[in-house]
């Protein structure tokens, strides 16, 4: 069985905060067009599809600070009639507490896994309060 996975990213084509279901790399091209300069989302998508996965893409206005967008997209991933199965979520570009939050109850949903990169890790820990954070 296929892995799928949520990635969240800046894109020129595409609604945004919506699910887009994208099985290979043209129908991304097809469906999502090119990145902006800054974002990571499409190149992790990439990745994903080389890897075999299934990738569900959800487009932000400005990736890593859209949080409206990103609240929005967890709220579809909730919903079981659209996403009945989710494997993990990727946020590249965010470090924000409000958006990596609302993702716990997504992950939960779907005994998922979420994916960011170091820096977004360190960002997220480093912005919480003492009490949240790790070392407090």
């Amino acid at each position: 069985m296929r892995q799928i996975i949520a990635l969240f990213g800046e894109a020129e084509k595409g609604e945004v905060s919506s699910p887009i279901f994208v099985k290979s790399l043209i129908h991304l091209n097809d469906l999502i067009g090119h990145p902006t300069d800054e974002s990571l989302g499409i190149s992790f998508a990439i990745q994903s599809l080389l890897y075999e996965q299934e990738v569900i893409f959800i487009r932000v206005e400005e990736e890593g600070f859209s949080v409206r967008d990103y609240i929005k997209g967890m709220r579809q991933l909730l919903n079981k009639k659209k996403v009945p199965r989710l494997t993990a979520i990727s946020l590249p570009g965010v470090g924000d507490a409000h958006i990596i939050d609302a993702a716990i109850p997504v992950i939960k949903a779907h005994a998922a896994v979420i994916i960011m990169t170091e820096r977004d890790l360190y960002d997220y820990l480093t912005a919480l309060p003492p009490s949240k954070n790790l070392g407090g």
